[in-house]
C-alpha cells in the first residue's frame, strides 16, 4: 500500500479511538472505555495512575457518583507516526455538572491527552495516557434553556439513543 494512504488510514483509526473514549466516558460505558487501551496499557489521570483495566473500572463509579453529567470534546489532535507507534497529543475541554447542596455548578476542564498508541496485530490503541491539565473553571450552573423539555435527553449508559441503530 501506498505510504501516504496507509499514513492516513492509521491517523483515522486513532482519531477513531480517541473518539470512543470520549464516548465510553460520557455514556458511562465501561466496555468502550477499555476497548481503546491495549491490555496491560498505563493511565495517569492526575486523581488515578495505573493500569487502563483498573481505570475502566475504577472511573465509571467516579463519574455516576460525583458528576450529573459529562461532555468530553477534541480539538486539535497531533499524531506523529514512528512506525507501528505513534505520539498522539490531543487537545480537550471536559465538561462536568456536579450537583451540590447549594447548587449545581460546572466544572470547565482544559487539558491534554499525551498518548503513545502501538499498533498491535494491525489495530492501533493506546499502550501509555498521561492526562495534562492546563485549565480548570467552576461557576455555578444556569438555568436551563427554556425549550430544553423537548429535546430528548441523553443517557450515561447503553440506553443512550446513539447506541440505537435505525434500519
Amino acid at each position: 500500500m501506498d505510504a501516504e494512504l496507509r499514513a492516513l488510514l492509521d491517523k483515522d483509526q486513532i482519531r477513531d479511538r480517541l473518539y470512543t473514549y470520549c464516548r465510553g466516558i460520557d455514556r458511562c460505558d465501561e466496555a468502550l472505555v477499555r476497548s481503546v487501551y491495549h491490555p496491560g496499557a498505563s493511565d495517569d489521570h492526575g486523581t488515578f495512575s495505573g493500569t487502563a483495566e483498573d481505570f475502566a473500572t475504577w472511573v465509571i463509579p467516579v463519574l455516576l457518583r460525583d458528576f450529573a453529567g459529562t461532555m468530553h470534546t477534541l480539538g486539535n489532535i497531533l499524531i506523529e507516526l514512528d512506525g507501528d507507534a505513534a505520539h498522539v497529543e490531543s487537545y480537550f475541554h471536559a465538561y462536568h455538572r456536579v450537583p451540590r447542596p447549594a447548587g449545581d455548578r460546572d466544572l470547565i476542564v482544559g487539558g491534554r491527552y499525551v498518548d503513545r498508541f502501538e499498533r498491535r496485530a494491525g489495530v492501533w490503541k493506546i499502550s501509555a495516557r498521561t492526562v495534562l491539565l492546563d485549565w480548570s473553571r467552576s461557576e455555578p450552573a444556569t438555568q436551563p434553556w427554556a425549550s430544553v423539555d423537548r429535546f430528548k435527553r441523553g443517557e450515561r449508559s447503553r440506553a443512550d439513543f446513539v447506541y440505537r441503530r435505525s434500519s
